[in-house]
């Protein structure tokens, strides 16, 4: 089964390549551009990147057979030290490494031609472009290919780089960096272009502490320096051996990760000696600001990987403080094992922050209620997650907190830190939140850097610039297109560029610096307008200079001028000047969810500083992640279902439809085997059906024939309307599962006519191209198609009938009433009686619609305007009961489904017409009584299910 997938998908791969439909030139066309973001170039991509990449060539697909002239370009990103750290472990022969290379398929003769970085990155530009994109059959424009490391790249990115300096949006200043202690500084974030772990790590500013303990200072980080009148005593690992670190002038002890993270952001730093933790259980310290002397006490909790590794004790407002502290109380011989007196744990709170809600100690009302009454308990971090965002949002410091009484929570700790650090008393240190690993293995921590580069995102001009083109967007989801604005107030200067070991462009002000990940990938897509020429040699990097960018992209200067000075024809300049203006704004920019607070962010930024009104993004388009069984997927460390392994198991179209329907674009879906198994065997059943509508080979036709014609216009309709929104799994539904649907009740009413088999099949084909176009193209020849279904135009509706359609639905309906009714009675009935509705039910019914078009149906309002209709008056309580049951079963349709229900069917014929058929399905003769004709039914028990439905009697 598999191999026969492959061999279609090459057949047809080659034709649509023969014929030139991947090609994207300028014409007279509507124009469409649309892209995914690149990826980066880390090592294989996985089944779960396919889902959004499957999205654009559908999107593509359709918009072309729509009628636009589509250009849908690919690249990759290969800025960074992916490659670097790739190449590093092949070179070494890492036995991890070179098992994952062969397990996805790297052929034993090109493992050594991995060991450079460039090696690496020209290896994997060919499998993403051959292995993935061409196997999955997109209908990309490959000469457009572009690569973030190459010279031609460079070079515009570095006149975007010029143009950004010459709006003022450059700026220069000390920062404090996460860096990898090999590489440099790296990005992080939830992209994790950078990094192999932590990319949502936060960098947090700690206020340290200095509690002068002899001639030495004890150094605790804390993130809440406003609780420094409340210090009852200083906890220490007695477990970890401390660093004494001399700082300038004074000796500091703290943890040994703590004193490397010191050396990286503060001058001098010197490490004399080791100090063990057990040595200074207790001793006596002042605490700052307050001068109170605090004793040292024993703590388990206090990791030396975070902050400084000895922590201030603050029990009124700290729960892990307070069930620390009252476990010394409660066991004394815990401070007896450390050779310390039960007293030295003779401590009372001291309330310092009156919270509403709270009694005077915040921590202990929490752990009471929780009933926290361990150290271990993991409670412990909700617990202090309550108490400081209640502290935070709702405390005022109290009259103890002299200075300061009466002062919010987050003013206080302004004052009291900025205080602190005037005196001496303390310092600031960043951390990261979690541990953040480079993607070479070495450690991430924050650097001091005193000549960074930024870009100023938070300029206001240009953010509310930004924010007023993104309101007339097509931005998806409509969570996001709300959610952006507030990301774009969020979003301030972001470092631009960096020094270490990375691939990348160098910063052309100053080329110790390469630009970093993001701020690479903002204006690329308009790049791939004028790669072409740059991979078909007919310009070179060196011409690409700030002259030849700025005419061609800003059309600045004459091309007779440009062309002096650059060497470039003057007729080249105008074809890819008027190639620009053509295919420029992007119509679509599509990536996963990681990109909506970083990557989507600095493309609207750059776009609006630098291009010109007009040639402003036009849509984005964010799409959830396949996720493993544990999470998201990574990449770079394998784990997942190989990309052509996949298409061989499943077949390539399986997969594009097992994309476009499994879930909503913008929901996290587990991959699944046996769930992509089922998306195969729909492929294959939707060959079946188009085969058997195929064979259809009759000339009679009736009211079935009139139906389906008249259900498919609705069907291209729908498809249609769904992907003007670019919602893939509504036309999947309708193509995959709708339409076989309608045609197995087609051909069960004994449906035979040649003509509208071959109109509903010609329809079904087209719509199912742009998913699954390697069968649609295979079935469209099979069954005697001209020429290539994917250039073919997209059906268009051609009329309903909303007569055969209710017509049709009320036949399904009476077998479903029937069918229940035997199901849940379980009677053997011989005989159905059919009783067509009253002329006066009838009328209700169409008040019903027609109150409901007008958006004014309710039970009492239908009541009202029936009951003043003599007819229907005269039928009493029965009256007032249809007409509830009318307004309620009508107020469950769509506008559509009211629409076909205002259309008037002949009851009666209807079924005189379908007697037969009725016969046949339900295995019981059938009695149709006209509700004009004296009644069959003299003691009325015949039943109507609900309004549109006959009244039946089963004997």
């Amino acid at each position: 089964m598999a191999s026969r997938f492959k061999e279609t998908e090459e057949k047809w791969q080659r034709r649509w390549e023969e014929a030139g439909l991947h090609l994207a030139e300028r014409d007279s066309r509507p124009k469409f551009m649309i892209i995914f973001a690149y990826p980066g170039v880390t090592g294989y991509l996985h089944v779960g990147h396919m889902r959004g990449y499957t999205y654009v060539d559908a999107i593509a697909r359709y918009k072309r057979m729509e009628g636009h002239n589509v250009l849908f370009p690919v690249g990759t990103h290969a800025t960074g030290n992916g490659a670097i750290s790739l190449a590093n472990r092949v070179a070494a022969r890492d036995p991890d490494t070179l098992d994952y290379l062969m397990r996805n398929g790297c052929p034993e003769e090109r493992v050594k031609d991995l060991e450079t970085p460039e090696g690496v990155v020209e290896f994997f530009n060919g499998v993403y472009v051959n292995d993935y994109w061409k196997r999955f059959g997109f209908l990309a424009d490959w000469r457009r290919f572009t690569c973030s490391i190459r010279p031609d790249y460079n070079r515009f990115i570095q006149w975007q780089f010029r143009k950004l300096m010459e709006l003022g949006l450059l700026v220069q200043k000390p920062y404090y960096a996460p860096a990898c202690v090999d590489c440099g500084p790296v990005a992080v974030d939830p992209s994790e272009t950078d990094l192999s772990k932590g990319g949502n790590a936060e960098v947090n500013e700690y206020t340290l502490l200095k509690f002068r303990c002899g001639d030495e200072l004890l150094i605790a980080a804390t993130l809440r320096p406003e609780t420094v009148f409340g210090q009852t005593n200083f906890w220490v690992n007695p477990d970890v051996d401390y660093r004494r670190v001399r700082v300038g002038d004074e000796t500091w002890i703290v943890s040994a990760p703590a004193a490397r993270k010191l050396s990286y952001q503060m001058d001098g730093v010197e490490v004399l000696g080791e100090v063990a933790g057990r040595e200074l259980l207790g001793r006596m310290c002042s605490a700052p600001m307050v001068g109170r002397e605090i004793p040292v006490l024993p703590a388990g909790f206090c990791d030396p990987e975070v902050g400084t590794g000895l922590v201030t004790s603050v029990p009124s407002d700290a729960p892990d403080d307070l069930v620390a502290l009252q476990r010394l109380q409660k066991d004394p011989s815990l401070l007896e094992s450390y050779g310390l007196d039960a007293s030295a744990a003779d401590i009372e709170v001291i309330p310092i922050i009156d919270i509403e809600g709270y009694g005077p100690c915040a921590a202990a009302d929490v752990v009471d209620r929780m009933g926290i009454t361990d150290s271990g308990d993991p409670r412990l971090a909700e617990a202090k997650k309550q108490v400081y965002k209640d502290g935070h949002h709702l405390g005022r410091m109290n009259p103890l907190c002299k200075g300061y009484e009466g002062l919010r929570v987050e003013e206080a700790k302004e004052r009291m830190r900025d205080d602190m650090l005037a005196s001496g008393e303390a310092e600031l240190f960043r951390d990261l939140s979690e541990e953040v690993a480079c993607r070479c293995g070495g450690t991430v921590m924050i650097r001091r850097v005193d000549d960074q580069w930024f870009i100023d995102y938070g300029d206001p001009d240009l953010t509310a610039r930004t924010k007023s083109h993104c309101e007339g967007m097509d931005i998806f989801p409509a969570e996001y297109h709300h959610n952006v604005q507030a990301v774009l107030d969020w979003f301030r200067e972001r470092a631009c560029v960096r020094k270490g070991n990375w691939l990348g462009t160098r910063f052309p002000f100053d080329e110790e610096w390469i630009i970093e990940a993001i701020s690479d990938s903002t204006l690329y897509p308009v790049y791939y307008i004028i790669s072409m020429h740059a991979n078909e040699g007919s310009i070179s990097p060196e011409q690409m200079s700030e002259e030849f960018f700025d005419h061609v992209i800003l059309g600045r200067g004459g091309s007779d001028v440009v062309s002096r000075s650059t060497g470039v024809p003057a007729e080249l300049l105008e074809a890819i000047r008027e190639d620009i203006s053509y295919w420029y704004p992007l119509d679509l920019n599509l990536g996963g969810k990681e990109h909506m607070t970083v990557h989507f962010p600095a493309f609207l930024f750059n776009h609006q500083a630098i291009m010109p009104e007009g040639k402003l993004p036009r849509g984005i388009f964010v799409n959830w992640y396949i996720t493993g069984k544990k999470g998201k997927i990574s990449k770079s460390k394998g784990g997942a279902q190989p990309i052509p392994g996949a298409a061989e198991k499943f077949g390539v179209d399986a997969l594009r439809l097992y994309y476009a329907h499994v879930a909503s674009p913008f929901q996290d879906v587990e991959w699944d085997e046996d769930i992509v198994t089922s998306y195969r065997h729909r492929v294959e059943r939707t060959t079946r059906m188009m085969e058997e509508l195929h064979a259809i080979d009759g000339d009679e036709e009736g009211s079935v024939d009139s139906w389906m014609l008249s259900r498919m216009s609705r069907h291209i309709e729908d498809a249609r309307r769904h992907m003007e929104s670019y919602d893939l799994r509504q036309m999947a539904n309708v193509v995959y599962f709708d339409i076989p649907n309608d045609i197995r009740w087609y051909l069960r009413r004994g449906g035979r006519s040649r003509r509208t088999a071959g109109k509903a099949l010609d329809a079904w084909l087209r719509m199912a191209c742009p998913v699954t176009p390697h069968m649609a193209e295979e079935a469209w020849e099979s069954l005697g198609g001209e020429g290539l279904l994917s250039s073919a135009p997209y059906p268009s509706p051609e009329g309903s009938d909303p007569s055969s359609e209710l017509g049709e639905s009320y036949l399904r309906d009476v077998l479903e009433d029937v069918n229940e009714i035997v199901r849940v009675t379980g009677m053997k009935a011989r005989t159905l009686h059919l009783y067509t509705s009253p002329e006066w039910k009838d009328r209700v019914q169409s008040m019903a619609v027609e109150m409901a078009l007008a958006g004014e149906l309710s039970v009492p309002a239908l009541t009202k305007r029936a009951m003043q209709d003599e007819e229907v008056r005269r039928h009493g309580k029965s009256a007032s009961e249809f007409a509830k049951k009318a307004a309620q079963e009508t107020a469950r349709r769509s506008a559509a489904e009211l629409r076909r229900l205002s259309a008037p069917i002949d009851e009666l014929s209807l079924l005189q017409d379908a007697k037969g058929f009725l016969e046949s399905e339900l295995g019981m003769s059938v009695e149709l009584h006209d509700a004009a004709a004296p009644r069959h039914d003299p003691q009325n028990k015949a039943k109507a299910a609900m309004p549109l439905r006959p009244a039946m009697l089963l004997e």
